[in-house]
């Protein structure tokens, strides 16, 4: 499919629909990114930008009656066990296929944002790990056990072997984010896509967590797709970072230029809204006008122009912007740097 040897997930124009009783609501409105292997990929934006539902979309989890509507999303997995790859496009296999169920935690993990409601509480959490290595890697119970305590020690729970048998109410919020984790790597996936795997802890535990996955990513060699509002994470954990907004992606770029060359005003703003320690006593912080407006009722246009600071009347509320490279790697959604003559 491409000479990029390091690519690992492809995906063109993805567009995911919800057709409700109150009619059609767009989450997903033509996102295109890449993923490489060994490298992470922050997705950022607002709540209700459409990051948790473009991972689902790849994963094939969407709630009902959302469905994908277009676009690829091509994964190089294993064909075998002899190293052979092959890519494959998940937006065309079925949810409950078992195609799919093969790379579903096979292959790509997901590491939920909240776990206390992720992990069933009428089961120990040794046996929702266990199921997941069985699965995968098709281990007897005794295997699955041994290797269950052994993941449980790599994510850093301390006496391993005994908190295998504990109830996620048992746990803390720490440890429960590590159990998660752990069950995410029970198929010892390729590509770990963690949706606000920080989410409720203190900045301690988190600190612990990011440091996780930075080893674990080196220590396998797994890419991931790091799901998140917080920008700080981004600039600690991210190679390339895509920010999203209505379901659109409005600028892309390696980390470094998104922090220090930005171009979209939502990413500009989104940075500027960012504490600094230099600012002066009682400065107050940047904010965005407005929130982020249901899917179900997109504003025509360029979907942030109610809340643009660089609005242009007459185009931004008229016409659809086109994706533009402003430098290599670097592409953003604006009519600062491009424009169009489709109009809404």
């Amino acid at each position: 499919m491409t000479p990029d040897p390091s690519l690992l997930l492809s995906v063109r124009e993805l567009r995911t629909h919800f057709l409700l009783d109150e009619g059609l609501v767009v989450a997903v409105d033509g996102a295109s990114f890449d993923v490489h292997a060994g490298r992470t990929l922050g997705i950022v934006g607002e709540s209700g930008c459409g990051k948790s539902v473009t991972a689902r979309s790849i994963l094939g989890i969407l709630d009902r009656p959302g469905k994908i509507a277009g676009g690829e999303v091509r994964f190089r997995r294993r064909a075998n066990g002899n190293g052979e790859e092959e890519w494959v496009d998940l937006a065309k296999l079925a949810p409950d296929g078992a195609e799919m169920r093969k790379v579903r935690g096979g292959e790509i993990a997901l590491v939920f944002q909240e776990p206390m409601s992720s992990f069933s509480p009428v089961h120990t959490v040794g046996a929702q790990l266990m199921e997941a290595i069985r699965i995968h890697r098709h281990a007897s119970k005794t295997a699955a056990r041994r290797i269950g305590i052994e993941l449980l020690r790599q994510v850093g729970i301390p006496d391993p072997g005994g908190r295998i048998d504990a109830y996620s109410l048992q746990l803390s919020g720490g440890l429960r984010q590590r159990a998660m984790i752990a069950t995410a790597l029970a198929g010892n996936p390729r590509l770990l896509v963690a949706d606000e795997p920080t989410t409720a802890l203190d900045v301690t535990t988190q600190a612990q967590i990011l440091d996780l996955l930075r080893n674990l990513q080196r220590r396998n060699g797994m890419a991931i797709m790091l799901i998140t509002h917080d920008l700080g994470v981004i600039a600690e954990m991210a190679d390339e970072v895509v920010v999203m907004y209505l379901g659109w992606v409005v600028e892309s770029a390696p980390v470094d230029e998104i922090f220090y060359g930005a171009k979209h005003p939502y990413t500009r703003t989104l940075i500027k809204a960012i504490p600094s320690i230099s600012a002066p006593p009682g400065e107050k912080l940047a904010t965005i006008a407005g929130s982020v407006p249901h899917p179900g009722n997109r504003p025509t246009g360029c979907p942030f122009h109610p809340r643009c600071p660089s609005f242009i009347p007459g185009t931004c509320d008229r016409k659809v912007p086109n994706q533009t490279e402003v430098s290599p790697g670097h592409a953003v959604r604006c009519f600062l740097y491009g424009n169009t003559e489709t109009t809404t």
